[in-house]
């Protein structure tokens, strides 16, 4: 079981730090459905991350990854393709970083997070953990990799279970917040929502440069070895 959870750590790290699913839900919070599409975003967002890397897992696993050398190739192979993938985000990213005094651009969608319904709040978590690049890629190569380790069903559920539990943490931690902590919460959110809104695009370059070099690391040994 260590072995996966090792496995996964660095990976749903990575998923929990993500500015923009988190600037979103603290806008979330801020809105007068704020005690509903909070939890709702969380659904869709713990749901997102559970699928993609049951199914991930589930197909590699099903591919024989950890017994067939061709398979596990493959793999090591697609670790390799997503970690450059990763470098090439991060090069667009620093690329975009807004200047001393800029004001940073934010996705237009987030405009209208405050005024989202809940089943569009659940969407949005939905699309922000399971089809957003960065943490697709993250998810996918969790899963494989977990895949490669031919693990027992259990421990697998286990890394798994952690992998979404940690990679949630990020968003969990704002929604309980703003619900039990009232004013001090909102001035300590409205404080993080103005420092990821400015320094987002740096920390997305920083962690998409960790991850595909720890992607490609990962990579490369079953083809050298």
């Amino acid at each position: 079981m260590g072995q996966g959870i090792s496995e996964v750590l660095t990976f749903a790290i990575g998923v929990a730090i993500s500015p923009v699913p988190i600037i979103a839900v603290i806008l979330m919070l801020f809105s007068r459905r704020a005690k509903v599409n909070g939890p709702a975003f969380l659904v869709g967002w713990v749901l997102a991350l559970a699928a993609v890397s049951a199914v991930v897992y589930a197909v590699s696993h099903d591919g024989s990854v950890a017994t067939s050398s061709t398979a596990a190739d493959s793999v090591s192979w697609g670790k390799i393709v997503l970690g450059v993938v990763l470098l090439l985000l991060a090069r667009r990213n620093w690329a975009k970083r807004p200047a001393a005094g800029e004001e940073p651009a934010m996705p237009k969608w987030m405009a209208s997070v405050d005024a989202l319904s809940p089943g569009k709040a659940f969407g949005l978590g939905i699309l922000l953990a399971g089809v957003n690049p960065k943490n697709l890629i993250l998810t996918a190569g969790a899963a494989a990799g977990l895949a490669q380790l031919g693990l027992t069903t259990s421990d697998a559920v286990v890394a798994i279970a952690i992998f979404v539990v940690i990679g949630s943490l990020t968003i969990v931690v704002p929604v309980l917040y703003a619900l039990v902590g009232g004013e001090r919460a909102r001035a300590t959110l409205d404080s993080a929502k103005a420092w990821l809104s400015v320094h987002s695009a740096a920390v997305m370059a920083v962690l998409f440069v960790v991850f595909g070099v720890d992607l490609i690391a990962k990579g490369l040994p079953p083809l050298t070895g």
